[in-house]
């Protein structure tokens, strides 16, 4: 499950993470008192959707301007502005595919004065079944590209889940990012929080990206991802409420309530398949023959014939 920059933002900030402030927004005519709460002189209106590459993104509709996802105003009367441009509007960038995805929430943010971009993640490491960071100082670019072109800018280890995280984690962060003296010591505070956060609400990906250094020096997270375990989200009734269905495809919401595994795809043969593996052997000999499959959908070795007839 995932969920927006606003929400997982909040989650972190009560394990102490470094944040701006911000006001979520679901309607424009509260932008103008957002806005006022912050202050200024300077705000970032976001657009929320479950996609990254908002701020490179494009609206279809003309009426949301020419400009990004993510927008820089100079102004209470600007970013309400902006607030009416976005909301309702369809942004497409580079994961929502040429359909794109309707905005139905902003995050207004103080505007931060950034002196250092850098990136930061944590994910389970499947093969080890340990948490593992992975750290570059390139930030606020696709970590895919730096991986392609720069591999030698990424640095990734793993915490023992026996130890848990310890000192040297946060210094070996602090190392990757080039940072010395009392921004070493806030990298180091930070690890050791957000290593918290993540075992805490049973993340399965927590990306930040940028992680940043203000000019006033100061370690914060400017934008960050979370997608959660949906096997224990039983244990989390209080991250289950974040969820937001606006933002799923309506069959995959309707095939979570059989407990199926179900991903729509962009194809035209549809599968049913009982077990993953065969399931993606069978995708593979459809894109083998030059077709491509509409879905992608397990329904487990414990099907009955109930669950069977809702998949069907």
């Amino acid at each position: 499950m995932n969920i927006h920059e606003y929400q997982a933002k909040a989650l972190l900030h009560e394990f102490g993470v470094p944040i701006s402030k911000g006001v979520p927004v679901l309607r424009a005519a509260d932008a103008e008192a957002a806005a006022k709460t912050l202050g200024g002189p300077v705000w970032v209106v976001k657009s929320q959707i479950h996609a990254g590459g908002r701020g490179k993104g494009k609206f279809k509709e003309a009426s949301a301007g020419d400009k990004g996802g993510v927008r820089i105003a100079k102004s209470v009367a600007e970013v309400s502005e902006y607030a009416r441009q976005m909301l309702g509007a369809t942004l497409v960038t580079i994961q929502t595919g040429p359909h794109g995805k309707q905005v139905n929430r902003l995050y207004v943010e103080e505007g931060s004065e950034i002196d250092k971009e850098f990136y930061l993640s944590i994910l389970v490491n499947r093969e080890t079944s340990e948490v593992s960071f992975v750290v570059s100082t390139e930030g606020g670019v696709n970590i895919e590209d730096v991986a392609h072109n720069t591999p030698e800018k990424i640095v990734t280890f793993s915490v023992d889940p026996a130890t848990g995280i310890m000192a040297h984690h946060g210094r070996t962060v602090a190392k990757a990012l080039k940072l010395s003296g009392d921004l070493a010591k806030q990298a180091e505070r930070l690890v050791t929080q957000l290593y918290a956060a993540f075992v805490a609400k049973d993340m399965a990906m927590l990306e930040i990206n940028p992680l940043v250094v203000t000019k006033q020096g100061e370690l914060r997270v400017l934008d960050a991802k979370v997608a959660f375990d949906d096997n224990a989200l039983f244990r989390h009734p209080e991250v289950l409420v974040l969820r937001d269905e606006t933002e799923e495809d309506p069959k995959e919401i309707e095939a979570s309530k059989y407990d199926l595994n179900y991903v729509t795809l962009d194809g035209n043969i549809g599968c049913m398949v009982n077990g993953a593996g065969l399931a993606m052997a069978t995708m593979d000999i459809i894109k083998l023959y030059g077709m491509t499959p509409a879905n992608f959908l397990d329904v487990g070795g414990g099907a009955d014939k109930a669950k069977v007839s809702a998949a069907f």
